[in-house]
């Protein structure tokens, strides 16, 4: 997986994913009144984050940490995790062009339903079905550690029972950043802006643990001088 940094840019990924919740945030203040007292709605749509939810989190970055730390991030390892936790895992060549006809990038792929799900099923010759579990696919070839890592802490997450990689909340997700827009905001109940959220929070902090595990690794000079030179220029 060459020169991964350029189809990554976690760095600048990260910065992307905080102004979409200040978008977010700001649309909502705009656009989303209470159907019954027509008050507007503004830090009372803000994410109110559980002490269970709290408590997931941690858990799931201490322990990706963990096994991060354990493995060094040998990608053969991290897979025989994944493997023995009953995900399936797909080498498919060209992987990427062909995910990228549906929006999705190598890696985690969470659950899918319908057209999609029938297009994954085929291209990894599962049969024919319009509905797919979890599942990593990847193209033949070197894999990237931290790349990896960046899809293990997202697959982590989601198998410990973290909010927002629900189908609905998935899809959200997808339509908002490819369209970006005031105008599909407008359509979403107040129950899908919060499952959109929590999407949002979950892939955030995704990029946020393999940017401070990339820091601790390899010096933080080192890990955003590399991050920049190898893909800054071109977000």
């Amino acid at each position: 997986m060459s020169n991964i940094f350029k189809q990554i840019k976690y760095f600048f990924l990260s910065k992307k994913e905080k102004n979409l919740q200040k978008n977010l945030k700001d649309t909502l203040k705009r656009s989303y009144t209470n159907k019954t007292s027509k008050s507007v709605i503004g830090n009372g749509a803000d994410l109110i984050i559980t002490s269970e939810t709290l408590k997931l989190i941690d858990d799931v970055k201490n322990n990706v940490y963990a096994i991060a730390k354990k493995t060094d991030c040998n990608p053969d390892e991290i897979l025989g995790y994944i493997k023995a936790a009953k995900t399936k895992i797909y080498r498919v060549d060209n992987a990427d062009k062909f995910l990228n006809l549906i929006k999705e990038e190598e890696g985690f792929i969470c659950e899918k339903h319908g057209l999609e799900a029938l297009y994954l099923s085929i291209i990894t010759e599962q049969g024919f079905s319009l509905k797919t579990e979890p599942m990593f696919i990847m193209r033949n070839g070197v894999i990237d550690k931290f790349y990896l890592l960046h899809h293990f802490y997202r697959w982590y997450s989601c198998k410990s029972g973290l909010p927002g990689f629900e189908y609905e909340a998935q899809k959200y997700l997808k339509k908002y950043l490819f369209e970006n827009s005031d105008k599909f905001i407008k359509t979403l109940s107040m129950e899908k802006v919060m499952a959109l959220k929590e999407a949002i929070a979950r892939d955030q902090e995704a990029t946020n643990f393999v940017i401070d595990f990339m820091k601790e690794k390899e010096g933080s000079k080192k890990v955003l001088d590399k991050i920049k030179n190898d893909g800054g220029a071109n977000v």
